[in-house]
């Protein structure tokens, strides 16, 4: 029985994950999370269309989930890039930070969706577990690039945020809307600046990188 319950507790983690990655898929096949339907998903992944409650009580869960697996994935990307590697200055660890964010175009997606209404669009107890994994995470970048960098755990903790941010808000503005496409072909002159995510990105990163190392009160971590 306790075999029978594993594998059983095991399949429902991977037909989560299922949907998870036809969620993401969708989203990259179709311009940005905002499109991602949650018929198109349950068939991508598989199930019948009436089996998404298993797993998700609805779209925002689901987008919710797949932002808390961005959030993993944005670690292990750093965990992979700093591996070996140490003494690296604040134009690095912004490097570092702007390729993992820039290879991870869904997760940038997700976060400006999470604080705009993923968040409050789902039950306290799901909102929790997002806040707990999110900031573990969280933690687990802070002390990899601290270990791997010269800018202190204080400076570091203020630029990942700083960072996800951004990416966050130049995503969207590099991904505008069919309407907003159309106007910006009409206007140039305000959308020549509306797809250049990935310099805009490593340009005020960095910027901020060096700002936090320069201002005097963070020159040293505080309790």
């Amino acid at each position: 029985m306790l075999n029978q319950r594993a594998r059983s507790s095991d399949a429902k983690a991977q037909r989560a994950e299922d949907l998870l990655a036809a969620a993401e898929a969708l989203a990259l096949e179709l311009g940005g999370v905002r499109y991602v339907m949650l018929a198109p998903v349950t068939e991508r992944a598989g199930l019948h269309r009436t089996g998404m409650r298993r797993y998700y009580e609805n779209k925002e869960e689901l987008l919710l989930a797949l932002a808390e697996r961005g959030w993993r994935q944005w670690r292990e990307a750093i965990d992979q890039a700093v591996d070996g590697r140490s003494g690296l200055g604040p134009r690095e660890i912004a490097a570092v930070l702007t390729e993992t964010l820039v290879s991870l175009p869904v997760f940038c997606d997700c976060l400006t969706h999470v604080s705009l209404n993923l968040e409050g669009d789902v039950s306290m107890e799901r909102a929790r577990r997002y806040k707990t994994n999110s900031y573990i995470e969280h933690d687990v970048i802070v002390r990899a690039l601290t270990s791997a960098g010269t800018m202190t755990a204080t400076q570091i903790t203020a630029l990942v945020p700083a960072a996800a941010a951004l990416a966050a808000s130049f995503w969207q503005i590099a991904h505008p809307t069919p309407s907003l496409a159309q106007l910006y072909e009409q206007e140039p002159q305000w959308g020549h600046v509306a797809y250049e995510f990935e310099p805009k990105l490593r340009l005020l990163v960095a910027a901020t990188a060096r700002g936090l190392t320069e201002d005097s009160t963070l020159q040293e971590d505080v309790s």
